[in-house]
């Protein structure tokens, strides 16, 4: 139950100075004008994970918290928390305040819709609970759908494993105050190992368990600079694999588990996933289903199209009959089949739909991984990665028909998974020399997640021309500015992922100009 009281709308500005950044490991010791507000120590506050908002639209914006509580005699039942939004940094001019409940049965987390806000705008918050103030974090709402387009600078990051390094990445992103922060998988890692220099471990072994995904979302949660990265901008968010299992499909375990057993393990993970994510109510699930695409409009000037690319899935194609999750294969006759999906039916025609519909100068389509094919032939015929869109040519096909010319303009691919930057241009054909682009696409590297083989994105470019950057070697994430007439994306890397306090550069810039579906490298 949430209580709202409305203040008169105050008239702010739509953007804010940049204020200095200090750097540092301590916990909220990061972004003063964001997160060092509380006025408790760490060691009392029940806020130790933080703040965030997200999926704002033209009125309303979700907040996010959740209380972490004591071991050992914790409050019983619910516990009111008061939450209170600003017009203002210096937070003298509310605009809105409430009462929520955090519920035992929820881990005491909070989802708070605000509503009755100013198109366009930022705003701060907090909350308060059992004699404490929480962090503050900083929000905005987006430009109604009928203001003229304008320009978003936001930035995109996946893959985020604990164990693999710090998360500089976050520090850079939260000091950039970006309109929003696209999150695209991987939040958090079911298992550890898979670097050979870990720079910290996960607090215990692999969650299968409501509990269990409990206490590893905490954990990630509680690193300081994912704290400053969240209470930067609202966060728009999907998953993908890990926040579950390795390389699941749909309801099918890597492991090939039972499928009751997997099931269960889903339910308990989404509900994990929904509990500590600034997600609407809507997005709640029932049992192991969560309905997580959706689409928000950035005023006139674009369309974020969020996918999910794990739920509805068709199983991997050209599998051992023992085995299931991913694998690089030669092309098998399961593989082509085109009643494969990536999306499921279902959000393949909803996507469809609002991209018909879409008058956005722009439509950005989030989804999980690289969509451009890959051949990985090394000399012994094309061979395929079967997880990512090549794991799924008709979907991918059905998908490419619907953007360029005769379908939605204007429309550029996010993704992640990869470990590796890439930038490519998308075809219809990837097998016809002379078809031509339909659309462009941007991989973010991991913030941390090592990639063992390092050198091998750079390898791709010979046999797939349409690739036309690959960095498998730098962490990090994508800064994008977009406007009316164009879309800038600068490939961010960290210069050493096990450094906190790393500092940041741009390896690669490329430009998108509105009405081609071309992308041009920037000089650096």
């Amino acid at each position: 139950m949430v209580k709202t009281v409305r203040h008169p709308p105050a008239r702010i500005r739509g953007d804010v100075s940049r204020r200095t950044v200090l750097t540092g490991t301590a916990a909220f010791a990061l972004l003063p004008s964001l997160v060092t507000r509380s006025e408790a120590r760490l060691a009392d506050t029940p806020f130790t994970l933080g703040v965030a908002s997200g999926d704002p639209d033209a009125r309303s914006v979700v907040l996010w918290t959740r209380l972490m509580l004591p071991v050992e005699e914790p409050p019983a039942g619910r516990i009111d928390v008061r939450w209170s939004v600003f017009a203002d940094e210096a937070l003298l001019r509310p605009v809105r305040h409430g009462t929520a409940s955090a519920d035992p049965d929820n881990a005491h987390a909070v989802h708070v819709v605000v509503d009755g806000l100013e198109p366009d705008r930022f705003y701060w918050y907090r909350f308060e609970a059992l004699g404490h103030r929480s962090p503050v974090g900083r929000t905005r709402t987006f430009p109604h759908r009928e203001a003229p387009a304008g320009r978003a600078r936001f930035a995109v990051a996946s893959c985020q494993h604990y164990e693999h390094g710090h998360f500089a990445a976050h520090r850079l992103i939260a000091e950039e105050r970006n309109d929003f922060v696209v999150f695209v998988g991987d939040y958090i890692y079911e298992r550890g190992g898979g670097s050979p220099n870990p720079v910290r471990r996960h607090n215990a072994s692999i969650p299968t368990t409501l509990d269990e995904y409990r206490a590893r979302y905490a954990l990630y949660k509680s690193d300081p600079l994912l704290q400053a990265s969240h209470a930067s901008a609202p966060w728009l968010v999907i998953w993908d694999d890990h926040e579950v299992e390795n390389d699941y499909a749909n309801a099918q375990s890597q492991h090939l588990h039972p499928r009751a057993f997997f099931l269960k393990r889903r339910a308990d993970a989404y509900r994990a996933f929904y509990e500590h994510m600034p997600l609407r109510p809507a997005a709640r699930p029932r049992g192991s289903d969560l309905d997580l695409y959706r689409h928000l409009e950035y005023g006139a000037l674009a369309t974020l199209f969020m996918l999910d690319c794990r739920q509805y899935r068709s199983p991997q194609a050209c599998n051992p009959s023992h085995r299931g999750g991913s694998r690089s294969v030669a092309p098998c006759p399961e593989l082509t089949a085109e009643r494969r999906t990536m999306l499921g039916a279902r959000q393949e025609r909803w996507l469809a739909g609002r991209l018909r519909a879409s008058r956005s100068a722009w439509n950005l389509l989030v989804q999980t991984t690289i969509v451009a094919k890959i051949d990985r032939d090394s000399g012994k015929g094309p061979r395929f990665s079967n997880d990512p869109w090549d794991g799924y040519p008709a979907a991918r096909r059905r998908l490419l028909t619907q953007v360029g010319p005769g379908g939605a303009r204007n429309s550029v691919f996010l993704g992640g998974d990869i470990h590796a930057f890439a930038a490519a241009e998308l075809k219809r054909d990837f097998d016809d020399p002379r078809a031509p682009a339909v659309a462009t696409e941007f991989v973010a590297s991991s913030v941390t997640a090592f990639r063992a083989r390092a050198d091998e994105p750079a390898a791709w470019r010979p046999k797939n021309p349409h690739l036309l950057f690959a960095e498998g070697r730098r962490r990090g994430y994508l800064r994008c500015t977009l406007d009316a007439r164009q879309l800038q994306v600068d490939m961010r890397a960290v210069k050493d992922v096990r450094d906190p306090n790393s500092a940041g550069e741009s390896i690669a810039s490329f430009q998108v100009a509105a009405g081609t579906p071309r992308i041009q490298a920037l000089k650096r």
